[in-house]
């Protein structure tokens, strides 16, 4: 298990982003975390080592990334894998055929595809609910559950859930809480204060910022949980190179900044689209006109920079995409730089179309991941982009 380094570590999150879970090199007194490029330790003698035995298991550098964002996410337990999907894919190896698990319906369409094309194919059931309603949720839950799997805000459609409630009702029926905080990030949002069980990452996004590694990170409090995540990582072997792992870590150095440019970016550009397009077709909690603002407000410290909007017709979109300049077509999200997608046809690909259509992934969607830059120049090319539609 790889517990934080600085447990007495005080400060506000740009502190602990920079210094949390890491200390200058014993040996050459670097500032920078090692990059620990070996796969094998030797041992002093039989069953006598320095904590490290074989690389799998255990690597300096990852385990300075995990001390890092457990600290952020208020946990004590961190967790490195090879990308987001290995993460939730090990997080599952947590339950058995016959377990039952609660899940938000409009999760990533990655998260659907591991549970519906292959994980009920040994033996794990899910059940798919708007987790805007307490109550469904409740109503979902059996004497068989054992998680309840939400995503706050949702990719794409940016809803919102009440992860206070969420705990609530999960506790009541002995299920583990999971969370994930992607979009969010512990900058805005920290689920294991209001009772999560595990949060969980796809690393590859804002944590690295970048868009230079592929990664995934799971935290916890509960030792229980620890210890078989720990056995499951090091079993299953789901884990990131020590160079993956330096690249997040250098990557949440600056979140704490960063977070805060992509939410001031996100704020300017979620209020120019709703004048530009109608506070009806904006996707973003910021907004005193998304339904559940309110909650954004007291569940979150900030809002960020992931914004949908509705063109109406996938002729719009492709025109929208064909002109865009500094907004780059792309899968992905949470990197300096501003991209954009058509979940339809690239992140919820996998997902049916009748199900995109009950749940409002219409063709006219479009997903925004708003960067760094000049907020006036982001306007500029949104302004020429959407020219005439």
């Amino acid at each position: 298990m790889t517990r934080i380094y600085d447990e007495d570590l005080t400060g506000g999150m740009a502190t602990r982003a920079i210094h949390a879970g890491q200390r200058p090199d014993p040996v050459s007194g670097a500032i920078m975390t090692p990059l620990y490029l070996t796969s094998t330790y030797v041992q002093e003698s039989i069953g006598v080592n320095k904590g490290y035995e074989y690389a799998r298991g255990k690597n300096p550098t990852r385990q300075a990334l995990e001390r890092n964002v457990a600290t952020l996410e208020g946990g004590t337990h961190g967790f490195a894998f090879s990308s987001g999907m290995g993460c939730l894919d090990s997080i599952m190896k947590l339950f058995r055929a016959g377990d039952h698990i609660v899940c938000g319906e409009n999760v990533y369409g990655g998260t659907f595809r591991l549970f519906d094309r292959i994980l009920r194919h040994f033996g794990l059931s899910f059940t798919y609910v708007d987790t805007d309603d307490p109550q469904r949720v409740a109503d979902a839950m059996t004497p068989s559950t054992r998680a309840l799997l939400v995503e706050t805000p949702t990719n794409p459609l940016m809803r919102l859930t009440d992860l206070a409630a969420m705990s609530d009702i999960a506790k009541r029926h002995q299920a583990l809480l999971i969370v994930d905080n992607t979009f969010a990030t512990p900058i805005f949002q920290r689920p294991l204060e209001t009772g999560a069980d595990i949060v969980w990452h796809s690393s590859t996004k804002y944590l690295n910022g970048h868009s230079d590694m592929i990664g995934g990170i799971a935290v916890t409090s509960n030792e229980e949980l620890a210890t078989r995540l720990q056995f499951i990582l090091n079993a299953a072997g789901a884990v990131p190179g020590p160079f993956d792992a330096w690249l997040c870590l250098r990557g949440t150095k600056t979140l704490a900044i960063r977070m805060k440019a992509h939410d001031a970016n996100g704020r300017e550009v979620a209020g120019w689209l709703a004048t530009r397009l109608g506070h009806e077709r904006v996707l973003y909690a910021g907004l005193e006109s998304h339904p559940q603002h309110a909650l954004a407000a007291r569940q979150m410290s900030g809002f960020g920079g992931m914004i949908s909007i509705e063109l109406g017709t996938r002729e719009r979109v492709k025109t929208m995409l064909d002109r865009v300049r500094l907004f780059s077509l792309a899968e992905s999200l949470g990197g300096v730089e501003s991209l954009i997608s058509h979940p339809a046809s690239m992140t919820h690909a996998s997902v049916e179309a009748d199900r995109r259509a009950e749940l409002g992934i219409t063709e006219g969607l479009v997903r925004l991941s708003v960067g760094v830059e000049d907020a006036a120049d982001l306007l500029g090319d949104l302004e020429q982009a959407l020219h005439g539609l």
